[in-house]
């Protein structure tokens, strides 16, 4: 993301919580999150597997995790022998910084779940209070492996536009929350110019939820389709066998076919 960039920042079920700044900070990283209006929700490896369809031989490979957050994806792949890298500019900060923000918020996030029950289906998660308990879990996962996953760079600091990776380095891109989610955010360019930055360091890219903030499906998504098509790419939209967000249950997948 660009220098400067303020961005409205929800938990992983779409709700506006506050703003992320990304504006250039030198003693840190080439970028700053100002961890008060962060909201370190993140998902777990069984999650990831429902909302990307995950198959066997997808696990099999090197995966990378654009905007993964305090998921525990990564964790637990790593514990069960698969290859995962994370990037995200929240890894500039500290566990228990995340943890602190986690705590600072948890409450309010399942307070508004529960004021809009309407907006959620309650297949995956039974309850508010379930949901609650499952982002704990994760997030408890996340810490344990956070500072050892660090050192052995699976965690790695980076957003788009621009990723910190080789070409090719990974055989799998997955985008969790945040292209289309923010669509009222990132103008269309920007949505393509990370898509095509992903799909140089991995031949295939999943994103996943297809809907924006007001769950209404993202209005960049034919464009961006029907420009990936003329490119070249193998481009679908796909049913995934997770739904938290209403309709949110669907995700798109880009192949590079040359």
């Amino acid at each position: 993301m660009n220098a400067r960039r303020l961005m409205p920042v929800a938990d992983e079920n779409g709700i506006k919580v506050g703003t992320r700044n990304l504006t250039q900070h030198p003693q840190r990283s080439n970028m700053a999150v100002i961890l008060k209006n962060v909201v370190p929700f993140g998902r777990s490896f069984d999650e990831y597997r429902h909302m990307f369809n995950l198959t066997s031989a997808d696990l099999a490979g090197n995966i990378l995790g654009v905007g993964d957050g305090p998921a525990s994806f990564n964790a637990e792949g790593t514990q069960q022998g698969y290859s995962i890298t994370s990037v995200d500019p929240v890894y500039v900060f500290s566990g228990s910084e995340i943890k602190s923000r986690f705590d600072a918020v948890v409450d309010n996030i399942i307070h508004q779940v529960k004021a809009t029950p309407t907006d959620w289906v309650w297949t995956y998660h039974q309850s508010p209070d379930q949901l609650r308990m499952n982002r704990i879990k994760a997030l408890t996962h996340f810490l344990q492996d956070y500072d050892s996953g660090k050192a052995a760079h699976r965690y790695v600091i980076g957003e788009l536009p621009q990723l910190p990776f080789a070409t090719r380095q990974f055989s799998l891109a997955l985008c969790s929350h945040l292209l289309f989610l923010y669509s009222e955010q990132f103008d269309q360019a920007f949505h393509l110019q990370s898509i095509q930055e992903m799909l140089r360091v991995a031949p295939e890219v999943r994103i996943f939820p297809l809907l924006t903030l007001q769950l209404q499906r993202s209005p960049y998504l034919d464009q961006i389709q029907q420009t990936l098509s003329e490119l070249g790419y193998a481009v679908s939209v796909q049913t995934v066998g997770y739904e938290l967000q209403k309709g949110g249950n669907e995700m798109l997948v880009i192949k590079d076919c040359k």
